[in-house]
């Protein structure tokens, strides 16, 4: 017996020893890239949310018979202040991206009317762009067309729009945004409207209103994505509650790894599954960072108080301001900030609840080494290194989203004979 037990210890440590480096293995270099490349190749990135058509807005005031979408790099103005557009079809191609909803936002704006029209012109320079480079881009609305524009080698195209205030609180505008193409919309974008919760304004009503539950419906009803992208946590709860297909966050974060009020909270993360929906990563850095976020905090008091100590001097407060500047740069964002949150959403959610949204050109600048669309590929690399499988790969970049639109489809089609919802949240006043 005395004899045996050390051949059944070395036999125990032997399987120990073959059974932790498979644990611990870290993969080379070589195959990280080699998984990311056949993950994008078998996959490519179907992007949640790219602003070029706000960028189109507010630099060409939509004028774009003369614009050169193949190359956007010469866009940058120095003496403006304003760095070069993120996106192009040179940048979108290294980027591997096949898919790609087109954020056709406007600026919050109180006049509703106001941003019914200019939502409108939003989808219309958007559809003009893509008819234009229509050898590189094809306009689609579903998720059958997404697979065929990508087999293709066609970027799919489609439309969302961000801000509920662009439907006037009208569930008619509703559904005639629907029919112009709009295959999402996010709920509120940075301002309460009159019947959804803003993440980033005092709450006003609790959550989602009745008028808003009846928005959620319907637009399960038409097949319009929910995106709760720049929602309450609470409005996130409320529409989780009333929607019967998976929702989307166009562009979020996971709020366990850095607290911004726009990503989604653990408790939202963990109702995903039943669900079925999706985050859609973003790669804005402050979002993604929480030393960056905190030194905004830093930054934001500093200013204030060198009002207070230079009142009436706003040159020695500028010059002390400098100073502070020098003496506490700005901390960097990386790849590794996005991965990080795409490692927790996994933990809490699973990985077939992760896509990608990386907020483009509606940000300065994405994360060292991201900075503009043709990063992705880079960030699978990462994902690759960290062990994710190909097949976990092509989920997130790409396999996830179309699902969550098939289903979409699919409730739109089984209740294709329900009627209209009819609401308004302002009925007009009756002729006297």
């Amino acid at each position: 017996m005395q004899a045996t037990a050390p051949r059944v210890l070395l036999a125990l440590a032997t399987a120990l020893m073959l059974a932790a480096p498979a644990a611990a293995q870290k993969i080379s270099e070589e195959q990280a890239v080699a998984t990311a490349q056949a993950a994008l190749e078998a996959a490519p990135v179907f992007d949640g949310h790219n602003d070029t058509p706000g960028q189109l807005r507010s630099r060409l005031n939509n004028q774009i018979n003369d614009f050169d979408f193949t190359d956007t790099l010469p866009t940058a103005d120095p003496a403006a202040g304003e760095g070069a557009m993120h996106t192009d079809l040179n940048r979108l191609k290294t980027g591997k991206v096949g898919a790609q909803f087109w954020s056709v936002y406007v600026p919050h704006n109180a006049d509703e009317a106001a941003a019914v029209q200019q939502t409108i012109e939003q989808i219309d320079v958007t559809k003009r762009l893509i008819a234009r480079y229509s050898q590189a881009m094809r306009y689609v609305e579903t998720a059958d067309q997404v697979e065929t524009a990508m087999r293709d080698g066609r970027i799919a195209s489609l439309l969302g729009m961000e801000g509920g205030y662009s439907i006037g609180s009208n569930l008619g505008v509703l559904r005639q945004f629907y029919a112009m193409g709009a295959r999402y919309m996010t709920l509120t974008h940075n301002s309460n409207t009159p019947w959804a919760d803003a993440a980033t304004d005092n709450p006003k009503h609790g959550g989602l209103t009745d008028f808003g539950k009846d928005v959620v419906r319907e637009m399960n009803r038409l097949g319009m994505l929910v995106d709760l992208s720049h929602v309450s946590e609470k409005v996130m709860m409320d529409a989780l509650d009333v929607a019967r297909a998976p929702v989307i966050f166009s562009h979020s974060g996971a709020r366990g790894v850095t607290p911004h009020p726009r990503n989604v909270p653990d408790s939202v993360l963990a109702r995903l599954p039943e669900n079925g929906g999706i985050v859609m990563v973003v790669a804005l850095p402050r979002f993604i960072n929480e030393d960056l976020r905190q030194w905004d905090a830093r930054r934001n008091a500093e200013i204030a108080r060198l009002r207070v100590v230079h009142l009436g001097n706003p040159e020695a407060a500028a010059t002390a301001m400098d100073a502070w500047l020098a003496s506490n740069p700005e901390p960097k964002s990386t790849i590794s900030d996005v991965a990080d949150h795409i490692d927790h959403i996994r933990k809490v959610a699973g990985v077939e609840h992760i896509g990608i949204g990386g907020d483009y050109d509606g940000m300065p600048t994405g994360p060292v080494g991201m900075e503009d669309v043709s990063g992705y590929p880079a960030l699978f690399v990462e994902l690759a290194r960290r062990g994710y499988s190909q097949a976990e790969l092509e989920m997130i970049a790409s396999r996830n989203a179309l699902r969550v639109m098939r289903a979409a489809e699919a409730y739109a089609a089984s209740v294709a004979d329900a009627l209209p919802i009819e609401t308004v949240i302002n009925p007009p006043a009756k002729p006297e």
